[in-house]
């Protein structure tokens, strides 16, 4: 009997002796995108201003920022300037008091000690804390020992040798990716337009009303540091909810991915990265790369990069809405980071999927056309 992968290509090549289609290009492996794309310096300076909102309850530490309140009365909006682009801000760590061990001699039992707590008047007393409402409860992505439905894929794994590293660089493109903050979790992303951020659909917090939970975006975050600012979700375009509390199906698989609206036009200073359709011409080619916030290297706080990942788009789906096969190294937290590749005479890469689930095999990646529809629709209408 015929292999899978040998199967699939016969089909391929009968279906292209009876159609006339475009000749898709492939994207640059790394020796080639070395080649064509050398680095650069900044060719001018950033002479604007970009803004951070933080909460009222938080302390701004920047005596220089500008700092004004916004409409709702919720929210700080501290304005900073141009050499603060870019630049990874950390508070300062506490100072040290190192305590010697206590010296006892053998069988010596130590004093017994204790220290009163306080109640404030001013606080009532609950000695069992109340149970979340309905609407702020998150479903769990990472199941332990938890049985999964039949055929249902659990998020992300690593195949060894482990081939990420982390990083910490704020120029293009790197810039473009960042955590994703949900009450759902944490996740990360990949800026696809001015204001338009693209994730996994199963990092949303799908309420039982109707509605979505919180987002937010903190492109190149990296131990807190939030170099370009914040900036929260204000719209959600989706083809399907995807709930991954009791793992994934094929179904959410092929769809698993959200363009989020962002507040403001935060693209406009991290730029953003280009989109392509997947096609299995592609498959088992290394040509892709992948970023991510993995839970395992740095508990989500830094971001990780792979490259050179051979991906091979499913048989059984459509290009237009495909599951994408890979056995690159992803743990929980990289869910909805972008798979990218670079094409000669651009000097972007360009998106063809996002990070989904995963089987005791191989890791899956969500994506196709479809995808690039709802981003090309959600930057039209909300541009």
């Amino acid at each position: 009997m015929a292999s899978k992968k040998t199967t699939k290509k016969a089909v391929r090549k009968t279906a292209k002796k009876n159609e006339t289609t475009t000749e898709i290009k492939s994207p640059l492996t790394e020796r080639q995108l070395l080649k064509a794309i050398p680095p650069r310096a900044a060719l001018k300076k950033f002479d604007g201003k970009f803004e951070r909102r933080i909460p009222l309850s938080k302390a701004v530490s920047d005596s220089k920022a500008v700092v004004s309140r916004d409409k709702t009365g919720n929210w700080l909006n501290v304005e900073m300037d141009a050499s603060q682009l870019g630049v990874h801000a950390f508070p300062k760590g506490p100072e040290l008091t190192p305590i010697a061990r206590p010296r006892r001699k053998k069988g010596e039992r130590p004093e017994f000690r204790e220290y009163k707590g306080f109640l404030p008047d001013h606080l009532s007393l609950q000695p069992s804390p109340g149970k979340l409402d309905r609407d702020l409860i998150a479903k769990p992505r990472i199941h332990g020992m938890v049985k999964l439905k039949r055929g249902n894929n659990e998020p992300t794994t690593i195949f060894s040798p482990d081939n990420r590293y982390l990083f910490q660089d704020t120029a293009y493109p790197w810039c473009t990716t960042g955590r994703v903050d949900t009450p759902a979790g944490q996740a990360s992303g990949t800026m696809v337009g001015p204001r338009h951020l693209l994730t996994c659909s199963h990092a949303i917090q799908w309420k039982s009303d109707g509605t979505a939970g919180w987002v937010k975006f903190t492109p190149s975050y990296f131990d807190g540091s939030a170099p370009f600012g914040e900036a929260w979700g204000t719209r959600v375009y989706f083809y399907n909810k995807v709930d991954g509390s009791d793992g994934l199906s094929r179904d959410e698989e092929q769809y698993d991915y959200v363009v989020v609206v962002l507040d403001r036009r935060m693209g406009d200073t991290t730029g953003w990265m280009g989109g392509r359709s997947w096609s299995d011409d592609w498959d088992d080619e290394p040509y892709w790369r992948h970023i991510g916030y993995p839970g395992d290297l740095a508990s989500g706080q830094r971001p990780s990069y792979q490259r050179d990942i051979s991906m091979d788009g499913s048989f059984w789906d459509r290009e237009a809405h495909t599951r994408i096969f890979h056995q690159g190294d992803v743990w929980p937290g990289q869910s909805g980071g972008s798979f990218f590749a670079w094409w000669s005479g651009e000097n972007y890469p360009s998106v063809v999927a996002v990070q989904s689930g995963q089987n005791s095999d191989e890791n899956i990646a969500s994506g196709g056309s479809d995808m690039i529809d709802i981003i090309i629709k959600a930057r039209n209408e909300h541009p």
